[in-house]
């Protein structure tokens, strides 16, 4: 089988996302505010932008996903690569459903199916989808993601838990003080994920051809999110409109669209700018970048390991502050008297958190690496010292 060497500027990208994502969780437990950050009627511009720049995170992590599959398989072959991926996927499920969920409400009142399940269930529908073609997987990405929301007409009340998981999302009753939220229904993120296996090859290609492909696909992304955006023609559930604010907040509203589930316009925005981003770090990047590509060389156990450390840091805080305990799931409670939520909180909140996650990644992935080269040496021959 081929070799594919390890991009620095995969990682980088993946490690600025992580940094950006444990930012949005950070807001969640130790800034929540008494309105939704993208609500323009209640919002200022630096809580709605504090909100929207982490909207870049799912959608990298997922189409990166896809072209870390296509790599691994040029080394591994389809076979190996389809137990990998089936494997993985499945343990990423098992890992939403139990410590994960645990780990934004510290209970089990809610399984909580946000990225690592679209994650997880994108491998296990790409574990059967590589053994076609790969054209005719991007002809399937293409069918999963460009029509999709021609299905928010149907979203209801009564529909059924399969509907739910696949397009609509939302919560399900599943017994007494129990149920699932579908926070990321599997439609757009699984052909997301059959995208970036399908673009994999570009990986393969000499730099510069490789970066020349990455632009033109930012401006094909950006110029039909302008083009559909502007007239409110197909793409999103929510148009925009001109606001009574001023022209910010009509920018405002023409950036702000749909995630739960995502839209078109909002793979299309996101991805715009990523692959944008991962064009500059592919020209001008050669090595690893502290912090950043560490954070992308172990994204699994940034994302296990963040969400409990913030939830039981803000605990304490809060605790100790405010007489409150946060939830991911109380996010609709009374907040507290006195309590005021404020941005240098945020940020401040967020320094810390990242300082803590360098401290624990480094340990983890010396160990992880000392771990693999102990595996892989060779026994010493016999009669050696």
């Amino acid at each position: 089988m081929g070799k594919s060497a390890r991009l620095p500027a995969i990682d980088l990208l993946r490690g600025i996302v992580i940094v950006l994502m444990a930012l949005d969780h950070t807001r969640d437990f130790f800034a929540a505010t008494p309105f939704d950050p993208m609500d323009l009627a209640q919002t200022s511009p630096g809580w709605y932008w504090t909100r929207w720049i982490t909207n870049l995170c799912a959608p990298t992590f997922v189409l990166l996903a896809g072209v870390s599959a296509f790599l691994r398989q040029q080394k591994a072959g389809v076979a190996d690569n389809s137990r990998y991926l089936l494997g993985r996927g499945a343990m990423l499920v098992v890992l939403e459903c139990t410590w994960i969920s645990f780990s934004w409400q510290f209970g089990y009142n809610v399984l909580i199916l946000q990225v690592i399940w679209a994650l997880g269930m994108g491998m296990i529908f790409l574990s059967a989808l590589i053994w076609l073609p790969r054209t005719l997987v991007a002809v399937i990405a293409a069918a999963l993601i460009l029509p999709h929301n021609l299905l928010d007409a149907l979203h209801g009340p009564t529909s059924g838990i399969l509907f739910k998981a696949w397009h609509q999302g939302g919560f399900l009753p599943l017994g007494e003080g129990f149920g699932a939220a579908f926070a990321y229904p599997l439609m757009p993120w699984v052909g997301l994920m059959a995208a970036g296996y399908a673009m994999g090859p570009v990986f393969l290609w000499q730099a510069e051809k490789r970066q020349r492909f990455l632009w033109i696909s930012v401006a094909a992304l950006l110029l039909v999110f302008v083009g559909l955006r502007f007239g409110n023609i197909y793409g999103d559930p929510d148009a925009w409109s001109e606001q009574a604010k001023g022209g910010v907040y009509s920018f405002l509203s023409f950036m702000r669209v749909h995630k739960y589930p995502p839209s078109l316009l909002y793979l299309c925005s996101t991805l715009g700018i990523s692959l944008a981003i991962l064009a500059v770090l592919d020209k001008y990047v050669k090595q690893r970048v502290p912090v950043l590509s560490l954070f992308g060389r172990a994204p699994l156990f940034f994302y296990c390991v963040h969400i409990a450390l913030i939830h039981a840091l803000a605990w304490v805080y809060m605790g100790w502050r405010y007489d409150y305990h946060p939830s991911f799931v109380g996010r609709g409670q009374k907040l507290p008297d006195g309590y005021e939520p404020t941005l240098l909180a945020c940020y401040t909140a967020w320094a810390v958190i990242i300082a803590i996650m360098f401290v624990l990644t480094t340990a983890w992935t010396r160990w992880r690496d000392a771990r693999a080269a102990a595996i892989t040496s060779p026994a010493p021959a016999a009669g050696s010292v």
